[in-house]
């Protein structure tokens, strides 16, 4: 039987929650069943094009670019309804994620630990997961940010393309506002400020990192008050991204002399302390955003995670109760 034919070219535009993936792997996402020859024979002649422009496998994509995409089998395009894939442990595991629900979107407080995406070594994802939010005959949940993979917090979900598409304009938009808090080695100086270092990926072999750069890397902004200290071993901050670069925070509190406890990567053993867990003490604690819907402002808040408490527990601190408050 032959394979029914795509008659007409889409026209699709990269999501927040696809910023910074390969463009091959952004078809592997949306069309799993495009052999990797016949998107490199597409890529090669043409017929497939970002911003108008001829592109390769191994490209990074932007959000808000526009990816040209030709007439392909049918076969090969994901299937926007549910399947029977996720198994009831899975199901159990991502509904009880589920902070928020409304008709365009789930908001989840995502666990530290667990990948939002796949990628080497992470072949339990969340975005695997997100069927498992809905019906068998229910559009598929879309990613619409990201979280790092040992970063807790909150993480909205668009329940369709369109939720998605008008949520991920609230974030290139900066009209989403986002509060993180941290632990952090030693006293932030001054105890308020901003933190304005534009960042750049730079690749170690087989690492990737992000590192600061005087030119030619993207501006990155970060406004930081201290909300309390802890003598001159950590303090309590709270962290207002402005813009959402990968590992922004992470990087610029390293910068300052501050890096948050539990961060190796860019803290080296200054971001260690004997008396307290290793793991990462950054969490996403809210989300402010216009509706999708349009009509008023949604608010989401998640709690602290079970390693953050016992961090705030024995330095004496109430994540209920703001110093000075």
């Amino acid at each position: 039987m032959r394979k029914k034919m795509m008659t007409k070219v889409d026209h699709r535009e990269v999501l927040e929650g696809d910023n910074g993936i390969r463009f091959d792997r952004w078809f592997l996402r949306n069309y799993p069943d495009l052999s990797h020859g016949k998107l490199q024979k597409l890529l090669r002649t043409g017929q497939v094009r970002l911003d108008g422009k001829r592109a390769k496998g191994g490209q990074r994509l932007k959000t808000g670019q526009i990816i040209r995409v030709p007439p392909i089998n049918e076969s090969a395009v994901i299937d926007s309804k549910i399947g029977n894939s996720i198994s009831t442990y899975d199901q159990e595991f991502i509904r009880a994620l589920v902070l928020a629900e409304d008709p365009l979107f789930f908001a989840l407080n995502k666990p530290a630990g667990i990948a939002v995406q796949g990628g080497k070594g992470n072949s339990r994802n969340l975005d695997l997961l997100l069927p498992g939010l809905v019906g068998s005959n229910e559009e598929r949940p879309r990613l619409v940010h990201r979280l790092d993979k040992d970063t807790s917090g909150v993480l909205l979900v668009a329940r369709s393309a369109m939720a998605a598409e008008i949520i991920s304009k609230c974030f290139r938009n900066r009209e989403a506002k986002k509060q993180y808090w941290a632990l952090v080695a030693g006293v932030p100086n001054p105890l308020k400020g901003e933190i304005n270092f534009s960042l750049s990926k730079v690749s170690n072999g087989k690492t990737q990192r992000v590192q600061p750069v005087k030119k030619s890397g993207q501006m990155a902004l970060t406004h930081y008050q201290t909300v309390a200290t802890l003598g001159r071993l950590a303090s309590w901050v709270i962290l207002y991204p402005i813009t959402g670069r990968t590992h922004q925070l992470r990087v610029h509190m390293a910068e300052i002399g501050n890096p948050i406890l539990g961060d190796g990567k860019y803290g080296g053993k200054k971001a260690f302390l004997d008396t307290i867990t290793p793991q990462l003490n950054l969490h996403a604690k809210e989300i402010t955003i216009p509706h999708p819907g349009g009509g008023g402002i949604i608010k989401i808040e998640a709690p602290l995670p079970p390693h953050m408490i016992k961090c705030w527990k024995f330095f004496g601190l109430d994540p209920d109760i703001m110093p000075g408050a």
